[in-house]
């Protein structure tokens, strides 16, 4: 196994707008050792800063990584143990752990400097309601390409994880306890 590979914890929680309720809980609930990776895009600097770094002190409690979602000088000025984004907006920048996407073949040959590559949607999600998924056999057959660690996502819940025969995924729903609407009683 490359020594890249080790970097890689082999379960991710992607931060966004819809799940953010649930982080603390969600993050508390990981094995230890595994990953958040911070989004937050829909905050402006400041409260997304502050956002980060409560979720932080929460993450690091549990030994968790936490990766912040932009280039990696923002990265290492908000003490993030990496950046995650486009190939190539991470091409440059110092030295830090890189997460990049990807949706296909060409998009995993920019991958090359990247660290890991979250390759999706892996299944159906509901952040894309109607849109195509690889499925478990296309995305086999890309993150064979791979010549980076692959971490799935799109879709993805423990039970799905087991379907596929990856070390490490990721989920931005799957992963967070979910609130149930309350029934209204008739009387």
């Amino acid at each position: 196994m490359p020594l890249r590979q080790t970097l890689i914890p082999p379960i991710w929680l992607v931060s966004d707008a819809r799940n953010d309720a649930g982080l603390e809980q969600a993050l508390a609930r990981l094995p230890c050792g595994s990953g958040l990776i911070f989004r937050h895009y829909h905050l402006p600097e400041a409260p997304r800063r502050a956002r980060f770094e409560a979720l932080k002190k929460a993450a690091k409690l549990r030994g968790h990584l936490v990766v912040l979602a932009g280039d990696a000088r923002k990265a290492r000025s908000w003490r993030a143990d990496g950046a995650y984004g486009d190939a190539a907006r991470l091409a440059r920048g110092p030295a830090c752990l890189r997460l990049v996407t990807a949706h296909s073949l060409r998009e995993l040959g920019r991958a090359k400097r990247a660290d890991g590559v979250l390759l999706s949607p892996v299944f159906m999600t509901r952040s894309h309601p109607g849109a195509g998924s690889l499925g478990p056999l296309r995305f086999l057959m890309l993150a064979r390409q791979s010549k980076v660690p692959v971490i799935a996502l799109g879709g993805m819940t423990a039970k799905r994880s087991r379907r596929i025969p990856i070390s490490s995924w990721a989920a931005i729903d799957g992963l967070v306890p979910q609130k149930v609407p309350k029934r209204h009683e008739s009387r």
